[in-house]
């Protein structure tokens, strides 16, 4: 059975860093791409980073969080990380990780498994 889970997810201020984590279970994570996406209240849900498959893998990130967000992918754990740096307030919502064939966060129909979600929550 394919699952994802994500932990990690807090409540913090500005500034401070986070890192999220996504356990895949029932299949291999190097073989698909996995996305990193957020939904903040009453807002659509939008990708912030991915990572393709395979060895070596190229990542894309959005713009807004460019040098403060970063993907990596474990293999021997199954895992992929978002680190998160310098948090702003703009960063708050849920962030789920999503498996599909390709690496894009241009929408969220390329993904075919969901995880669940976590709350990351910035204010002062």
């Amino acid at each position: 059975q394919v699952q994802l889970v994500e932990s990690g997810g807090d409540s913090v201020q500005p500034g401070e860093s986070l890192r999220l984590s996504c356990v895949a279970s029932g299949f291999t994570v190097s073989d698909y791409a996995i996305g990193w996406f957020r939904q903040a209240p009453g807002k659509e849900r939008e990708g912030v980073s991915c990572i393709a498959s395979g060895s070596g893998p190229s990542t894309i990130h959005r713009n807004s969080v460019l040098g403060r967000l970063t993907i990596s992918r474990d293999d021997r754990r199954n895992t992929v990380y978002l680190q998160m740096n310098s948090l702003e307030v703009e960063d708050t919502g849920v962030y789920y990780c999503a498996a599909g064939p390709g690496c894009t966060i241009s929408t969220a129909n390329a993904y075919n498994y969901w995880g669940q979600g976590t709350q990351v929550t910035v204010s002062s």
